[in-house]
This record gives C-alpha cells, sequence and structure tokens, in this order.
C-alpha cells in the first residue's frame, strides 16, 4: 500500500484511555490535550501549537484570524483543502505555477499575480519540501500581505536548524492518519505569540471567550481527549519512524537514479526532511510508457502507488472557472500533476515490499 499508520503501542494507549475513563474528560482543553500541545511545541521549535480536529479546519481559522479578504494568491499543486479553505472564507484564489526543483509555489510568478485585492499568499510545502520562505516573505513584506502556511506535509522540516513552521504569520498542520505523524484525525497551528494563541483557542470553541461571552465567528474544531493521548504516544516513536522512511527513501534512489525517464528529489543541502513521500516523475519519450499506463501496470503487479497530486486542484470543477487557472499560466504544475506517481511509503516497508516496488517500475520500462 501506498502508507500505513504510525501506531502507538496498544497496551500503552489503553492505559491513556483508562485514566481518561477516570477522569470524565473527554473534551475541552483537558489535560493530555495540554500535554501535547506543549510537547508538539518542544519537538517543533516553535513557539506555540493549537491543536485542532483536523488538518482542514486550521487553514480555515486562520484566515479568519487575520481577517482575511479579496484574493489569496495560493497553489494548484496541493491537496484541494488548501483552496477549499480560502473558498469557505468567500476569498477568491489565485493560482500560479510552481518550481520542478520542489513542487512548491514559485516566488517568481507571485508579484505578477498581485491585485489590490490580494490580501495573502498561502504556499504550499508540498511533500515536506521547504518553499523558498525568504523570497515569499519578502514580496509579503513589499505589498503589505500575510502568509499562511499550509504546512501538512512539513510535520519536523527544519532548514538550517530552523522549523520552517515559523515562517510566515501562521503554518498549520495535518495529523490524518496518513501523515509521518497522525493522531487518526488532526492537526494543528503554529504561531509566534500568546495573544495570537489565545484568539485561535477561542475561534476554534464557537468564538467563547467566557461562559457567557462569544468574540468571533468561531467553530467548533477541538481536539479530544483520546486523540491527545494517541498523539503523545505517537510523538515517541515518530523519529524511528522517519528513520525507516529515509531508509526506504535511500534504497528507491539507488535502484531507479539509471531507470532512463524517471526523475525523482535528493534531499536538500541543509534540510532535516521528513520522507513523507517519495514522488516519482515519469517522461514517456524516455521512459516509454506514460504515467498512466505505469499506474496501472503496478497496479497490476499489486503495487499501490498515488498520482498525488493529480489532477491540478485548477482542473476541478469548482475552480476550472477562475481566470488565472489555464494550462497556458500553469506549464510546471501542469507537467507535474501529468507525470507524478508517489511511491509507496511508510516505516513498516519490509525489505521484499521495497523489492517488489522497484522490480515494478524497473521492469515496465
Amino acid at each position: 500500500m501506498v502508507t500505513s499508520p504510525l501506531l502507538p503501542p496498544l497496551e500503552e494507549f489503553q492505559e491513556y484511555l483508562r485514566q481518561i475513563w477516570d477522569s470524565k474528560w473527554i473534551t475541552n482543553n483537558g489535560s493530555f490535550h495540554q500535554q501535547l500541545e506543549t510537547a508538539l511545541a518542544e519537538y517543533l521549535k516553535v513557539p506555540y501549537v493549537s491543536l485542532f480536529t483536523n488538518g482542514t479546519l486550521p487553514l480555515i481559522t486562520a484566515l479568519q484570524a487575520l481577517r482575511i479578504t479579496g484574493e489569496v494568491i495560493t497553489t494548484p499543486y496541493s491537496f484541494v483543502a488548501t483552496t477549499h479553505s480560502i473558498w469557505w472564507n468567500g476569498i477568491k484564489p489565485v493560482f500560479v505555477d510552481v518550481e520542478w526543483s520542489t513542487g512548491c509555489m514559485d516566488p517568481d510568478k507571485i508579484e505578477a499575480a498581485i491585485t489590490p485585492k490580494t490580501t495573502a499568499i498561502m504556499p504550499v510545502h508540498v511533500y515536506g519540501k521547504p518553499c523558498n520562505t525568504k523570497a515569499i516573505q519578502d514580496i509579503a513584506d513589499k505589498y503589505g500581505l500575510k502568509v499562511i502556511y499550509d504546512a501538512a506535509h512539513a510535520f519536523g522540516v527544519e532548514v538550517n536548524g530552523e522549523s520552517v513552521l515559523n515562517a510566515g504569520d501562521l503554518s498549520t498542520l495535518s495529523f490524518h492518519a496518513t501523515k509521518v505523524y497522525n493522531t487518526v484525525e488532526g492537526g494543528a497551528m503554529v504561531m509566534h505569540d500568546a495573544k495570537t494563541k489565545q484568539r485561535i483557542d477561542y475561534l476554534k470553541n464557537f468564538g467563547f471567550a467566557g461562559e457567557t461571552e462569544v468574540v468571533g465567528p468561531g467553530i467548533n474544531s477541538k481536539m479530544d481527549e483520546i486523540r491527545s493521548a494517541y498523539g503523545l504516544l505517537n510523538l515517541r516513536q515518530v523519529d524511528a519512524a522517519i528513520e525507516a522512511r529515509h531508509q526506504v527513501a535511500i534504497r528507491y534512489r539507488e535502484a531507479l537514479r539509471e531507470v532512463e525517464g524517471i526523475e525523482f528529489w535528493d534531499d536538500l543541502p541543509g534540510v532535516k526532511h521528513n520522507y513523507s513521500y517519495f514522488p516519482i516523475f515519469v517522461d514517456a519519450s524516455k521512459y516509454g510508457m506514460t504515467r498512466d499506463e505505469l499506474y496501472y501496470r503496478m497496479r497490476e503487479k499489486g503495487v499501490y502507488g498515488r498520482r498525488y497530486f493529480y489532477p491540478l486542484i485548477s482542473d476541478f470543477s469548482t475552480y476550472r472557472g477562475l481566470t488565472s487557472a489555464g494550462h497556458d499560466n500553469l506549464p510546471v504544475a501542469t507537467k507535474m500533476a501529468n507525470s507524478v506517481i508517489c511511491l509507496p511509503m511508510h516505516h513498516a516497508l519490509s525489505e521484499e515490499d521495497v523489492k517488489r516496488v522497484i522490480d515494478s517500475v524497473k521492469r515496465c520500462c
């Protein structure tokens, strides 16, 4: 399978469940919730973390918290939740192209997309590859724009020892079961100061600032105690899981480097990667078959990759009518979407599993 969830030891989880059952405190900022926020802030090297019930709601709430309106510049090469969060806030998404070297938003394309209605930029650290945060911030500062990073894939990613989650005004994470680190379902927002965290904490609890005071049109997006306890246990083993993924990436690179028509990315200098995905890009003219032909041949052999991200968000009917979304304006993202396969990548892959994946790519060419 393309992925497998990181699961905490059942007996340890049962002990935490017993504590929850004894306390009868199962949601609303309980003990495990508070412990997990503190532990994650320390692990991720960030000032403040606010937990959410999934990875989409912190994106929606971040836009609310910063009072973003008008237009937001974003990427078509992402999971659709990125753009959905903009649309749910009544904001127009404006798509710009990406860089072939990372899949992340191309800073050189941003300024041409800025209009008097632009209020923010929402880049994505695609596959955990860090965006060019300095270039993006320079543009944001020049035009007075906010920057919200969709960091769903970037758990634990650092650049020169600094967490990539500290970039921009806010960053959001997903703790979905498919991620490197998961709480079954879940997510988080990273912020720089206590005042912003307090506002976010109000907004994720219907806007309540006290028993009888509502300070904004909030939503119910709190993480419960059961998933918080699960997350605390998974945090203890996530480093080992990331290293296991790293070893899989090494094997894939060693075996596929000489396969003509298959391209992939090496680690970036100075970056601590989390190996959340291993995308390959198929050049049909060199490989001898199209991406889709390889994808289905692999499935026939019982190897389940994923065309992630395909199609582009801008190709979905909901967003196809946006003036900036045509393929002529998004050549790199279009090429990437039409050639990508994410190979199976998770901590539980055996040597035999890895060999089957490699053979399925090599024998098809």
